[in-house]
C-alpha cells in the first residue's frame, strides 16, 4: 500500500472541506479512510458488469478498490470534488456540473430554478444558456404585456442560488450565457459592471464564427435575432458589438467568450446542438447532461533517474482513471431522473491534468517556450489517445455508450467507444493543494509565500527552485539574498545571481506573455474531446487592443473558449461619467453618493450625475460598542467598533504593549475610518479598502490569516459586519466578504481571510482551499 504523504495545506484542506465530520465539526475519518471510502464506493460499480460467480467477484471488486484506492493515495490521480465529499455517503451525488436548459415561459424558467436548487444542494454547478428567451420588452401575446427579458430571470437564479449551500461544504456556481445575436446582448455584457451584482454567476457570451469574421472589420452590420421568432429586429455594427466585449473582459474579466461553432463541431450528437457549458466553460454539454471530472498529476509521472517523462507509468494511470470515471457514471446517484437519462445514454467523462507546469520545471523546460508547448502538445495527444483505447476496450465488457449509433463516432466507422467524450481539462482548485502541484495547465502562480499555522511559521518555496538553490554553485550569503529576493515578491526575475536560464524557468503566470498563454491553451485543445479551463493572464498596463488580439488568436487557434484575466482588474467598478461640454448629455440627475446602484445605471445610460455631498453625522452623547482582539505581526491588536441608532460610527485601536509606529499608524487609520463612517461611507467599503494589504509579517488568528495590520482591522469589521446582520441573510453576509476587494488585483477568500487567485476563471485560496466556482 502506497504510504499517503500530504503537505499541512492539504491536511488543512481535507480536514475543512472532505473529511466527515461529527455534529461538533470534527473530522471522524482520516485522509487515508477517506480514500478508501471513496474507492469502495466507486469499485461496487465492477458487480454490474460481472457475468461470474459472486465470489468471483468479489476478489475483482478487491482488486479494484486496492488499485484505486492506490491511485488515489499515491496522489496520482484525484476525482472532482463531490466525488471526494459524497461517495459512500447518502448523498451519493459525485457529478461535478451539469447543464440545465432554460426554455421560454414562466413555467419553465421556474423548472430550470428548481432544478438548479436541487443540483446546488448536491454538490454540483450549473450552466444554462438564456439565449432561448424573449428579449425584454417584446410582447408576450398570452398575456397582452412585455417580456422583461433574460437578465431579470438571471437574478432570478443568482437570489435562488444565494440561498442554496451545497451540501454544507460548497456554494452554488454558474455560468450564464446568453447569444452574441441576442436583442438583449449590450445589457447583458455590462451586468456585471456593478459590483456585487450577479456574484454567483460567471457570464460569457456565446459567439460564432461569423460574428468574429464580422467583428474584424469596421463597416459590418450585425443582425440581433428575436429567439421567438427567429426574426431580426435590429442591427448593430459587429465591431462595437464585440469592441463591448473587450471593454468589459478588460475591465473586470467577465464576459469570457464561448465560440460555440468550434464546441459543436466536436460535438459527438451532430442531432443534439450544445448551447452552453459547465461553469468554468471546460465541459459543453446537452441539456440535462452532467459529466464527471478527474485530474492526472503530471508532477508524478517524472523519471529522475533519466530526466524524462515516464509514459509506462502515465499509460497505467490514464487507463485505470479512465475505468475509474465511468465507473462513477454508473454507481452515481443523480439528482433528477432526466440527467440520469441523458447522462447515461451519453456517458461523457472528462479526464484532465495537474502538475503541468512542475512537470516542465523538472524536466527543465521553460513554460513560455517552443520546446514547451510542442512537449505539452505530446504530452496531451499520448493522454487522450491511450484514454480513447481504455474507452475502446471498455466496450468489451460494458458495450458502448447507448446513443452511439447517433454519434459521429459511429458515422466515421470509427471503433465503438463506451463513452462519447473522454477528456477534459478543468480548473483543479483544492484538487492540485491536495496533490501539492501547480494547478491545471497552468504556470505557477508564485514561487515562494508565508503563511503561519498553528503557532507555527511555514513558509512556502517552490521545492524545484529550492533545490536549485542548495545545489548551485552558490556563497551562503548569496542563497540567504536569493531567498529574501523570492521571499520578498514571489518571483525570482530581476535577481542578478540567478542566471538568465532559471529565471526563465521559473517564470511565474503573470510574467508570461498572453499569446504564449493562448498558444498553450490552443496546443492542449487539439488534444481534449471536450475544452481547456485555462486563465489568460494580461499585465496592468495591458490595453484593449492587446486583449482583443488575444480574443481573435484564441478564436483563429481553435479555442472553445476564452477566460482573460488583466491585473489590477476588478470584480467590479462603479464610475461617474466625465464628459466634454459638446458631448455632454442634457439630462442632469441628482443621486445620493451611497446609491452606487443608481450611479452607475446613470452612466449606462449616459447620464451625467450631480453627487449629493455628504454631511458629517454628530456623535451622540452616548455610543454602544464591541472590542475585538486580533493577532497582527506586530503583537495583539485591540479593536473597538462603536455604534449608534444609525450603525457604525467610530473605531479605536490599541496595540497591545507595543508603540512606536505600528501603534501610531494604526490609530491614524482608525481615525480617517471614523471619518469615513461619520460621513456616510459604508461599512463593507471602508473593509474593502483594508483587506489584502499586505506587508512582510503575516500571521494566522485562529483561522483567519492576518496578512498585515491594516488587513486585520479589515477582518475585524468583517467579523463586526457578520455579528450585526446574522439575522439577516448570512449567505449574502458570506458572499460579500468573499468578493471584497484586495490591493486592487485581488480578492480575500471568506472562510481564511487569505489572498485568492484567479485559476480558469475561478478564484481559488491556496491556503484553505476555498474556490468560487467548485
Amino acid at each position: 500500500m502506497a504510504k499517503l504523504e500530504l503537505s499541512e495545506t492539504a491536511k488543512r484542506v481535507l480536514a475543512a472541506r472532505y473529511l466527515i465530520k461529527d455534529v461538533a465539526g470534527t473530522p471522524t475519518e482520516t485522509p487515508e479512510s477517506l480514500f478508501l471510502r471513496v474507492a469502495q464506493h466507486v469499485a461496487a460499480a465492477e458487480y454490474q458488469f460481472s457475468n461470474d460467480d459472486d465470489e468471483t467477484t468479489a476478489y475483482r471488486v478487491a482488486d479494484h478498490i486496492s488499485e484505486y484506492y492506490e491511485l488515489m493515495t499515491r496522489l496520482d490521480f484525484l476525482p472532482n470534488s463531490p466525488t471526494l465529499m459524497n461517495a459512500g455517503r447518502p448523498l451519493g451525488q459525485l457529478s461535478g456540473c451539469f447543464v440545465l436548459p432554460v426554455g421560454d415561459s414562466v413555467g419553465e424558467i421556474f423548472d430550470a430554478v428548481r432544478q438548479a436548487a436541487l443540483i446546488h444542494q448536491s454538490g454540483g454547478g450549473t450552466g444554462f444558456s438564456f439565449s432561448r428567451l424573449r428579449s425584454a420588452g417584446s410582447l408576450v401575446k398570452s398575456t397582452g404585456g412585455k417580456a422583461s427579458g433574460p437578465l431579470s430571470f438571471i437574478k432570478v437564479f443568482d437570489a435562488a442560488t444565494e440561498a442554496i449551500k451545497q451540501g454544507g461544504t460548497r456554494r452554488g456556481a454558474n455560468l450564464g450565457l446568453l447569444r452574441v445575436d441576442h436583442p438583449d446582448i449590450l445589457d447583458f455584457i455590462q451586468a456585471k459592471a456593478v459590483d456585487g451584482v450577479l456574484s454567483n454567476f460567471n457570464l460569457s457570451v456565446g459567439v460564432t464564427d461569423a460574428f468574429m469574421q464580422a467583428g474584424e472589420k469596421n463597416d459590418v452590420l450585425w443582425p440581433l435575432i428575436d429567439p421567438h421568432t427567429n426574426k431580426a429586429v435590429g442591427t448593430i455594427p459587429a465591431r462595437q458589438l464585440f469592441d463591448a466585449i473587450v471593454d468589459r473582459a478588460h475591465a473586470t474579466g467577465e464576459p469570457g467568450v464561448v465560440f460555440l461553432d468550434a464546441i459543436n463541431l466536436a460535438n459527438p450528437l451532430p442531432n443534439q446542438p450544445i448551447e452552453s457549458t459547465n461553469p468554468c466553460g471546460e465541459q459543453p454539454l446537452l441539456p440535462y447532461e452532467s459529466c464527471n471530472l478527474g485530474s492526472i498529476n503530471l508532477a508524478h509521472m517524472y523519471d529522475a533517474e533519466n530526466n524524462e517523462i515516464d509514459y509506462d507509468r502515465l499509460e497505467d494511470v490514464v487507463t485505470l482513471a479512465v475505468r475509474f470515471l465511468d465507473d462513477v457514471i454508473t454507481i452515481n446517484k443523480y439528482p433528477l431522473p432526466i440527467i440520469a437519462e441523458t447522462t447515461l445514454a451519453n456517458r461523457k467523462i472528462g479526464l484532465g491534468v495537474m502538475g503541468l507546469a512542475d512537470l516542465l520545471i523538472k524536466l527543465g523546460v521553460p513554460y513560455d517556450s517552443d520546446n514547451g508547448v510542442s512537449l505539452t502538445g505530446e504530452v496531451m495527444k499520448f493522454i487522450n489517445g491511450t484514454a480513447h483505447r481504455a474507452s475502446k476496450h471498455l466496450t468489451i465488457a460494458r458495450g458502448c455508450f447507448p446513443n452511439w449509433k447517433e454519434s459521429t463516432h459511429a458515422i466515421e466507422a470509427r471503433m465503438p467507444m463506451r463513452n462519447a467524450t473522454v477528456t477534459t481539462v478543468a480548473p483543479t482548485g483544492t484538487l492540485s493543494m491536495i496533490a501539492g502541484c501547480s494547478g491545471g495547465i497552468e504556470p505557477i502562480f508564485a514561487l515562494a509565500y508565508e503563511k503561519h499555522v498553528l503557532d507555527q511559521d511555514l513558509e512556502y518555496i517552490h521545492p524545484d527552485f529550492e533545490r536549485w538553490v542548495m545545489r548551485a554553485d552558490l556563497l551562503p550569503g548569496e542563497r540567504k539574498a536569493i531567498l529574501n529576493h523570492v521571499r520578498e515578491g514571489g518571483s525570482c526575475q530581476g535577481c542578478e545571481l540567478i542566471p538568465a536560464e532559471v529565471q526563465r524557468l521559473f517564470k511565474t503566470a503573470s510574467e508570461i506573455d498572453p499569446m504564449r498563454h493562448v498558444e498553450m491553451q490552443a496546443v492542449v485543445q487539439r488534444h481534449v474531446d471536450n475544452a481547456v479551463s485555462k486563465t489568460i493572464n494580461l499585465p496592468h498596463d495591458a490595453t484593449h487592443d492587446n486583449v482583443a488580439s488575444v480574443i481573435m488568436q484564441a478564436w483563429r487557434s481553435g479555442c472553445k473558449g476564452l477566460t482573460v484575466y488583466r491585473d489590477g482588474s476588478r470584480s467590479g467598478q462603479v464610475l461617474t461619467a466625465g464628459t466634454t461640454e459638446a458631448q455632454a448629455p442634457e439630462v442632469v440627475k441628482i443621486v445620493d453618493h451611497k446609491d452606487t446602484s443608481a450611479v452607475a445605471q446613470a452612466r449606462l445610460d449616459g447620464v451625467i450625475c450631480e453627487i449629493k455631498k455628504p454631511t458629517r453625522r454628530p456623535r451622540p452623547w452616548v455610543t454602544r460598542g464591541e472590542t475585538y482582539k486580533t493577532n497582527t505581526g506586530c503583537g495583539s491588536l485591540y479593536v473597538t467598533i462603536n455604534h449608534d441608532d444609525q450603525g457604525p460610527l467610530e473605531v479605536f485601536t490599541s496595540m497591545g504593549k507595543s508603540g512606536g509606529c505600528a501603534a501610531s499608524n494604526a490609530e491614524a487609520v482608525a481615525r480617517l475610518v471614523s471619518l469615513a463612517l461619520q460621513f456616510g461611507v459604508p461599512l463593507a467599503d471602508v473593509r474593502r479598502q483594508l483587506v489584502g494589504i499586505r506587508c512582510s509579517k503575516v500571521v494566522w488568528h485562529d483561522t483567519i490569516q492576518q496578512l498585515s495590520c491594516a488587513d486585520a482591522l479589515g477582518q475585524v469589521m468583517v467579523k463586526y459586519d457578520q455579528g450585526a446582520k446574522k439575522d439577516s441573510d448570512e449567505a449574502a453576509v458570506a458572499d460579500a466578504a468573499r468578493m471584497a476587494e484586495a490591493d486592487g488585483d485581488e480578492f480575500v477568500c471568506p472562510d481564511c481571510g487569505a489572498v485568492s487567485r484567479h485559476e480558469g476563471g475561478c478564484l481559488t485560496c491556496d491556503v484553505c482551499g476555498w474556490s468560487k466556482c467548485s
